[in-house]
Order: structure tokens, then sequence, then C-alpha cells
């Protein structure tokens, strides 16, 4: 199984209207000084897999987390991204991504301003928690 941020940046980049490219203006795990205007994911911390008597074939629940962080040099254009992805992953299950079974992907809160970064760009957050089992 792929680690989550992978399969949703695959959601992310299926979505046209987004204009999203992984690696030019789309990462994982960390986020570049460039470009100005980017879209980061993490990995974040998650619920406890699912406490079941199985063997090696059953499928395992887990519960990962996704921290989406928006930049921009733009307030609103930032805000927009941000809401935009938002809607495109929040309640958007169930779903196959990779042979992965997202049984629920579900925003925690809304897009939140988090700070101006050292370059005077605006940054916007919001987590995601997922539940899946590899097929």
């Amino acid at each position: 199984m792929n680690p989550t941020t992978v399969d949703i940046r695959d959601i992310l980049i299926g979505v046209s209207s987004l204009g999203l490219t992984f690696a030019t203006n789309l990462f994982i795990g960390r986020q570049p000084a460039e470009p100005d205007q980017c879209v980061t994911l993490y990995d974040t911390s998650a619920g406890i897999p699912e406490q079941t008597l199985r063997d090696e074939n059953t499928a395992l629940y887990e519960y990962p987390s996704v921290q989406v962080r928006i930049r921009d040099t733009n307030y609103l254009d930032a805000y927009h991204l941000a809401y935009t992805i938002y809607f495109q992953l929040h309640n958007n299950n169930p779903q196959t991504i990779n042979d992965t079974l997202y049984s629920s992907i579900l925003a925690t809160q809304t897009p939140t301003f988090l700070a101006w970064d050292a370059k005077d760009r605006a940054e916007f957050i919001f987590n995601i928690k997922t539940i899946r089992r590899k097929l």
C-alpha cells in the first residue's frame, strides 16, 4: 500500500481544473522554496489500526491522516485554491485509488490561514482523515 499522500496526490492530479502537476506545483513531504504557488501533502499521525484477529490475507483497516498545505503570493488565490481542494477531497467516498479502498475521506476542519512565510507568501492548511484498506 502507498503512503496516503501518494493516493491523495493522484486524486488531485486527476482533477484537471486544479492545474496541479507532481514535482512542479504539487509536492509530498517537503515544501520546496519555489515555486511561489504550490500545494504540499504531508502524512500525519493516524488512529490505531483495526484490532481484530486476522491472517495475512484479511484486509486490515487503517486510519491515516494527511495535512494539505497551500501557498501563494496572493492571499485570496491561496484561500480559493485551498477551498477548491477541500471540496474535491471532503466526503468524496468510497473510492478505489491504486489498489486501496478508501471508505472515507473527510476533512477535520475547513482551510485555515497558517501564516505569511519568510518570502511574504500566504499559507493555508487543512487536514483530512481517511479510512482505508488494501484490496
